[in-house]
């Protein structure tokens, strides 16, 4: 029993696995994580058409994103008590079939609604899938193989985050976004087939877990209810009660959250972590970092398609740029830091990523990938490659190593909230922005009904998309030079509250971050909660604080 709590895992059951079984197990879990992280980075390439299909506007191009992160986010703490209780195999199972019957789902999706509900099942199966996989790797190997596992695993989610791009864009380009989902269903199918053969059965090793379910509805209700308020806002107004209604309820329900995970026995959220200063500094630059990035890869995104022209795959090129350098760098500012310490690094590296997002503010509606893109990404990748890898170590290093697994899982989550809600507001904004420069230029001009509806219906669009058949052929240069202005204008201000964010992320690791306690190696964390999974998360937390199946349901990489 001593041994299984150090080393995370059974070793009487990983006697009983066979070398064959243990790479078909670790196959099986690169499979499907490798197809969640394809799934994470296709869907912003995939949005544009999925809004000329089937509308939505903005708002549905946000929901659709959302949707994921909203279940994915506030299940993923207690995903892993459910691998104890139940046995890592069948949560792995369930996760793998459920993600393919939503990809199913997804693809046939007759509407947005519909879209957007298979999305949100989708990261139910996501919260469950990806710590399950880990827990499997956790289970089948030895302790002295285990980290060679984890970083085989890691380096291939890595790969399907660098490829997701390329290959949507040019599903999308190709034949339609339908089959970004639906080409995912044979690899499901593959995973699953791996995933009952080849994984052991485990019987449910902590029958006395207590599992957070409670936490778990109060969180994710809070963030529905705030995430819907700030969505539907440019939509209704702030003074409708269809949005002041769920935003106080969601807000309401958060707090609740918050005071009974103060209560809980077995918290999902262990709270008193953020009693630790580089603990609780971290992640709120984590919520910055990852906000910012959530900002970029979904705007950017959208603007390059939808106001400069790109084509699918070009813009899913485009983010390959960010992707690459933290394949490539991460690694190396993490073993400089390590020699160095984490303070600089996290303080410098936000500031270096801000200056790229202020770049992005030059873009205009002509974009040229060399003079006006390029410049912008690097400095944006170089920050984020200098502060990511050292930010997940600095944190755990500030947990014990008995709930460094807790730590992660939190850091985790903190990423994909960060995610959602930076998306959500700065959606609200650039909305709003949009319509109000619209409405500027156009002044008093006098345009028919149909043209009016036309430019209302843009609103709602936002950043490009103002259909100018109902317009007036005198008036179509001045109404699309409006249009141009006003989603230029949009993007600019989400490129600057961006680049705000890291740069207050900066100001708080300056002032706020001091030598870790405990030493965990930069190096050894390259993506962060990007592409990368510490080795801490072969280790158990306390029985106390939200139980994981031998290693942390954190540092998931969607």
């Amino acid at each position: 029993m001593a041994e299984q709590q150090q080393d995370g895992g059974d070793p009487s059951r990983t006697a009983r696995v066979s070398p064959a079984q243990q790479r078909a197990a670790l196959f099986a879990a690169i499979l499907a994580s490798t197809i969640v992280s394809v799934d994470a980075t296709v869907v912003n390439v995939a949005l544009p058409a999925i809004s000329d299909d089937l509308g939505g506007g903005l708002a549905g191009q946000q929901w659709v994103a959302n949707g994921y992160l909203l279940t994915l986010a506030a299940l993923i703490l207690i995903s892993g008590s459910l691998a104890d209780l139940f046995g890592e195999r069948r949560i792995f199972a369930l996760g793998v079939a459920g993600f393919g019957v939503t990809s199913v789902l997804c693809a046939i999706a007759p509407s947005i609604e519909a879209l957007v509900a298979a999305r949100t099942l989708q990261g139910v199966s996501g919260a469950l899938l990806t710590p399950a996989a880990l827990a499997i790797i956790v289970a089948v190997f030895p302790a002295d193989e285990r980290g060679k596992a984890i970083g085989t695993w890691t380096a291939f989610g890595g790969i399907g985050i660098l490829i997701g791009p390329l290959v949507g864009g040019q599903i999308v380009d190709s034949i339609s976004w339908r089959w970004v989902f639906a080409l995912q269903v044979p690899l499901v199918a593959g995973a699953l087939v791996l995933a009952v053969t080849a994984v052991p059965e485990g019987a449910g090793r902590q029958a006395g877990t207590r599992i957070d379910y409670l936490g778990a509805v109060l969180c994710a209700a809070g963030l529905a209810g705030i995430s819907f308020a700030l969505i539907q806002q440019p939509v209704s107004g702030w003074g409708s009660p269809r949005i002041y209604g769920p935003l106080l309820a969601g807000a309401m329900t958060f707090a609740a959250f918050i005071v009974y995970e103060l209560r809980a026995r077995a918290p999902m959220l262990p709270l008193e972590l953020f009693t630790r200063r580089n603990f609780a500094v971290g992640n709120v630059q984590t919520l910055m970092m990852y906000g910012g990035l959530a900002i970029l890869t979904f705007f950017l995104t959208l603007f390059l398609q939808q106001v400069a022209g790109y084509s699918a795959l070009e813009a899913g090129t485009v983010m390959l740029v960010p992707t690459g350098f933290m394949f490539v760098l991460a690694r190396r500012f993490g073993a400089m830091a390590d020699r160095s310490g984490p303070k600089l690094f996290m303080s410098l590296g936000p500031a270096i990523s801000a200056l790229g997002f202020f770049l992005l503010m030059r873009l205009d509606e002509t974009v040229s990938f060399t003079t006006d893109l390029l410049p912008a990404l690097l400095l944006f990748s170089l920050g984020l490659s200098m502060t990511v890898p050292v930010l997940t170590a600095a944190v755990l290093a500030d947990a014990d190593e008995h709930n460094a697994g807790i730590a992660s899982a939190t850091n985790n989550a903190i990423a994909r909230t960060a995610a959602l809600l930076a998306t959500a507001a700065i959606g609200s904004v650039v909305a709003g922005s949009f319509g109000g420069v619209l409405d500027e230029r156009l002044g008093d001009r006098a345009l028919p009904a149909e043209a009016r509806a036309a430019v209302e219906d843009a609103k709602r669009r936002s950043l490009g998309r103002l259909d100018l058949a109902a317009v007036p052929a005198a008036e179509r240069q001045s109404v699309a030079e409006a249009n141009a202005d006003a989603s230029v204008s949009a993007f600019r201000l989400s490129a600057g509250i961006g680049g705000g964010l890291l740069l207050a992320a900066a100001l708080i690791g300056a002032a706020g971050l001091r030598n870790p306690r405990r030493d965990v190696r930069a190096q050894e964390c390259p993506g962060g909660t990007v592409v990368g999974h510490p080795r801490d998360v072969a280790r158990p937390p306390s029985a106390g604080i939200g139980r994981v199946p031998g290693a942390p349901v954190g540092a998931a990489s969607n």
